[in-house]
């Protein structure tokens, strides 16, 4: 029986798709049969739909009654969630409310005071709204954890398990990421009963983009004019990681001195200004989005074309995650990495610790290509 199949009636009409994904395969019955679950599966497999289909199976929207949280670690993450709720629940009565900082509190709980069906929310906010007993877990019968790997981190972790041990008795917990470490999975198998424990790896994955995995060498001092060269090749349209929100800062204001279309986003930006930098890259007004990981985790751009890695990952959950943001759908992508001297060793081992081809490339005539010092002098000499 297909997972659709599974659904009731009412949601087979409603919500039609062509085909789903591995990790909607396996997740959608698990959750539809109430169980707990743990589930490590790519950035770009369908992990949202593959819990969000089967809380709104599970919801009552007639019941005024918050039934299900959902927590993601950033903000753009945790309003991405809410426009795909949003999406599937049009026509129906099932509500969604999305808690998070550099929001207004007061309108939040205003909003509160109408019990939303489902509440999407960061752990700062929610935790607020819970200590001043304005979100009433004990009404809450499902909670997932989106991107588990951060939430369950020392960082969140008390918040986040007072989260769940103050959910319904009986409650369900889902936790997902792209990579899950053994330490988070002991962590998640003490807030859980008996979870369901699913692994999507790339190759299970359907319509997998070709991402190609690219280096540059590249001066550290240089990188900020390499950002420069690479916001004006025509149709790149790429997300540029950087290590901090000083570097974000400083390599803003040096590109946008120099007309290059770039927008940036970090933690420190309020949600307006967030919302804008976004929407600016999504319409094409910019080529080039500059951000720390916590800012980019989860996001999900459509027609990415690079990531960049202006600083070289340093683990191989870093790299994954940040590189996951390309070659989604089907969609061909490539990683490429600013590689300076004292980052090389590092990332050499990186790479063939996950078994990734690298390719290096040398910027020539104003293009990437591909090659090294070397070639190019070959070329220059003909």
């Amino acid at each position: 029986m297909s997972v659709i199949n599974l659904l009731n009636e009412t949601l087979q009409n409603k919500w039609k798709f062509e085909t789903t994904m591995k990790v909607q395969d396996e997740m959608i019955p698990a959750m539809l049969e109430g169980k707990d679950v743990v589930a490590e599966s790519p950035t770009g497999s369908g992990k949202t739909l593959a819990y969000v289909l089967p809380i709104l199976n599970k919801v009552n929207g007639s019941k005024k009654q918050t039934q299900a949280l959902i927590v993601a670690p950033s903000q753009e993450l945790a309003m991405q969630i809410v426009e795909v709720i949003r999406e599937w629940i049009a026509g129906t009565d099932i509500t969604v409310q999305q808690l998070i900082g550099g929001a207004n509190s007061a309108r939040q709980i205003e909003k509160l005071k109408k019990k939303p069906t489902i509440v999407v929310g960061t752990p700062g906010r929610l935790n607020e709204l819970a200590k001043a007993n304005k979100l009433k877990l004990k009404e809450i019968e499902t909670v997932v954890l989106d991107e588990c790997d951060q939430l369950l981190s020392r960082e969140y972790r008390v918040i986040v398990k007072s989260f769940i041990e103050g959910a319904a008795y009986g409650r369900q917990v889902v936790v997902v990421s792209a990579t899950i470490t053994d330490e988070i999975k002991l962590v998640a198998s003490r807030l859980m009963f008996e979870p369901v424990h699913i692994e999507i790896k790339p190759e299970d994955m359907v319509q997998v983009g070709k991402v190609v995995h690219t280096f540059i060498k590249v001066d550290e001092r240089d990188k900020t004019d390499m950002l420069r060269r690479l916001a004006h090749i025509e149709g790149l349209r790429g997300l540029a990681f950087v290590n901090n929100i000083d570097q974000v800062l400083m390599k803003e204001s040096k590109l946008k001195y120099k007309d290059a279309k770039v927008v940036t986003l970090h933690s420190d930006m309020k949600k307006e200004e967030r919302k804008k930098a976004l929407d600016a890259f999504r319409k094409g007004e910019a080529t080039i989005l500059i951000a720390t990981d916590i800012a980019a985790r989860g996001l999900d751009i459509e027609g990415l074309t690079h990531v960049i890695h202006v600083d070289a990952p340093h683990t191989i959950e870093q790299y994954t995650h940040r590189s996951g943001r390309t070659g989604r759908a089907g969609a061909d992508g490539e990683v490429l990495t600013l590689l300076s001297y004292r980052d090389e060793k590092t990332y050499k081992k990186l790479t063939r610790e996950m078994g990734v081809k690298t390719i290096q490339k040398v910027w020539y005539q104003g293009k990437l290509v591909e090659g090294n010092s070397k070639t190019v002098s070959q070329k220059r000499g003909k």
